[in-house]
């Protein structure tokens, strides 16, 4: 049996610093500026012998219907409605505010279960703002400070006592493979040699990234048919990357939502900075990487940062052109973005792009085919009798050219890794083998071995010489 904890409370309590202890890794933004944390993050946690699931959550404000605020504001209600139990949180440093008096009632009418959780209960003072606490009328405070990690145990009893005094069973198995997938480490996955034939059944770790406002929310919450994601015409609302999972023709996919990643002479405030830093972790752990440019201004110096910052991490990109129903001549569109796509992007010759719409739907299912194929493609492995079969024609048809009077010869050639597809290349003199027949070898195995849009890693190795070192006979 397994449960789900929803925190709750008003901006700044210290929600994600309590997040981050209960998962045990600082996966949730957490600064000093109100509002930090905006969409709503599912984790699996552990409190001692407690396994369940915990929910951070957004601010509970208040402001008009269509504001930010009140759109946050309903993905705060949303996670309340998913939870078992409530830990409705306030700062015992500086005490019960009107806000926690409104939110107070609001989380007595959904009849939740709730847990007072009087958070910075270590403060000089905290304790007139423990006794204040008792006024909201929902039951005893339990005092803790998330950032020590003090009053854990106390926690875990009300807890339990809110959920009927039943200490739930073992932790779900499908819970802890799932923490297990979250918890790989990125190197690791994407560097081993021993990768098994590929496997279109396996889960897959897909991160949307993008300048902001070019449609990653939406399109998330379009493919999971929920409001799953806080969206708006503001730019900037994604601040953490936030992953859900969902199931696509039987494949499990995690979907990893980004902020908006801006121009680095821009970022200048500290939360920026934090957001783009998280996304940047989202796209080392993930394996396939969507950008998302927006179709009536793509290509923008930014875009272009972006993509070659995907392909300089060996991720596998694919383009997503959104904004697709605000164009008005489709057809000379797609023409004209196709022939920019292979100009500009010379390092990923043959990446695929899509157009899509995230607001209509348009697209999204030729998109994930697309990001299926690539993801076949990253794991690609190719036998060495092949290689060297193919390596002997290409040098036959362009030789390496002579540097400093003296040939380069090409000896062997055998692949070392998948996920991207890395290469060792035995020859001569691997210090004066130029760029550009490092080029034409790797436009030559995209197109012979059909490895499209993915980098493609060559290393230079020369053999041992089994005479080196000894001195020559007079």
């Amino acid at each position: 049996m397994t449960f789900s904890v929803a925190i709750v409370g008003r901006p700044n309590v210290g929600k994600s610093t309590l997040f981050n202890r209960l998962v045990g890794r600082k996966l949730a933004l957490v600064d000093d500026t109100p509002g930090v944390t905006r969409d709503r993050r599912v984790h699996a946690a552990r409190l001692m012998d407690l396994a369940f699931d915990v929910i951070d959550t957004a601010g509970l404000e208040e402001g008009p219907e269509e504001s930010l605020s009140a759109r946050m504001r309903a993905q705060t209600e949303a996670a309340i409605a998913q939870a078992d139990v409530a830990l409705f949180v306030v700062d015992a440093r500086t005490g019960l505010t009107q806000a926690d008096t409104v939110f107070a009632g609001i989380l007595r009418r959904t009849g939740k279960p709730v847990v007072l959780v009087a958070n910075k209960a270590e403060a000089r003072g905290a304790e007139s703002g423990l006794y204040d606490a008792y006024s909201l009328g929902l039951g005893d405070p339990c005092p803790i400070s998330a950032e020590h990690g003090l009053g854990m145990s106390d926690l875990r009893d009300a807890i339990v006592e809110a959920l009927g005094g039943a200490i739930p069973g073992e932790e779900d198995p499908q819970a802890a493979e799932e923490a297990a997938l979250t918890d790989v480490d990125v190197g690791e996955a994407a560097d081993d040699a021993d990768i098994a034939p590929y496997d279109d059944t396996r889960p897959l770790r897909i991160a949307i990234v993008g300048r902001p406002n070019a449609g990653k929310s939406t399109l998330i919450n379009r493919y999971l048919g929920q409001d799953r994601l806080l969206t708006g015409p503001e730019a900037g609302i994604t601040r953490d990357s936030i992953s859900v999972d969902w199931e696509w023709h039987g494949r499990r996919i995690r979907m990893f939502d980004t902020a908006g990643l801006r121009r680095k002479a821009r970022v200048q405030e500290k939360l920026e900075k934090l957001s783009v830093a998280d996304a940047l972790r989202a796209i080392r752990f993930a394996e396939i990487v969507v950008v998302v440019l927006d179709a009536t201004q793509p290509f923008e110096k930014q875009d272009l940062q972006i993509a070659d910052l995907v392909i300089r991490e060996g991720r596998a990109p694919v383009i997503a052109f959104n904004k697709w129903d605000l164009i008005d001549d489709p057809q000379a569109a797609l023409a004209d973005l196709r022939e920019r796509t292979d100009r500009l992007l010379p390092q990923a010759r043959g990446i695929r792009a899509v157009p899509i719409s995230g607001q209509t739907g348009y697209g999204l299912e030729r998109l994930m085919r697309e990001v299926g194929a690539t993801d076949e493609t990253w794991n690609r492995r190719i036998s060495t009798g092949r290689l060297n079969r193919w390596l002997e024609g290409t040098v036959a048809q362009h030789p390496p050219p002579a540097v400093s009077g003296r040939r380069l010869k090409l000896k062997y050639m055998t692949q070392v890794k998948a996920r991207p597809p890395g290469f060792v290349l035995s020859c001569s003199r691997p210090d004066a083998m130029p760029e550009s027949y490092l080029r034409y070898l790797v436009n030559a195995m995209r197109k012979d071995f059909d490895l499209p849009g993915v980098p493609i890693r060559i290393h230079l190795r020369t053999g041992d010489n089994p005479f080196a070192g000894r001195a020559r006979k007079g």
